[in-house]
């Protein structure tokens, strides 16, 4: 184990998850996928689809980054787009069948990576972190840092 202790909480939390973002782009990039690609589709319904609109702050992404997956996405024939039906303007995201099969490999993998820390963490202390990240986003939400 890395002494992380000594580490500055952003530290920690960057590290840790630069480590997460490239385990999930190494394993994508064997499906020719990103895990921002696998990240869009699991964030589209699978059923209803998903409004144009709502993905992005649904995601916590810039609507201009989110367009660039999206075309990505279209070109690969993993989504189609269709007007919204509510929003003259919006467009609804919907799966296509080779999405819903991509999806799904998504989705298991993002099982797997739960499954393993949650059998190698005891749960007391996962609820602890899941409480300090809570906490965290809180106080840079309220604006009580910064």
């Amino acid at each position: 184990h890395m002494i992380m202790k000594d580490k500055t909480i952003d530290y920690v939390l960057r590290t840790t998850w630069l480590a997460v973002q490239k385990m999930y782009n190494e394993e994508a990039s064997k499906f020719e996928a990103t895990m921002a690609t696998a990240f869009t589709l699991l964030s589209i319904d699978p059923k209803k689809g998903t409004s144009s609109t709502s993905l992005g702050p649904k995601m916590g992404m810039e609507s201009t980054s989110l367009s660039r997956i999206l075309k990505t996405l279209e070109e690969r024939k993993l989504i189609k787009r269709k007007p919204n039906p509510e929003d003259g303007r919006g467009v609804i995201i919907n799966l296509t069948n080779k999405g819903l099969d991509k999806r799904e490999d998504s989705r298991q993998r993002v099982f797997k990576f739960n499954n393993i820390i949650k059998a190698e963490i005891e749960s007391d202390k996962l609820s602890n972190f899941y409480e300090v990240s809570e906490t965290i986003l809180e106080l840079i939400n309220d604006k009580k840092i910064f």
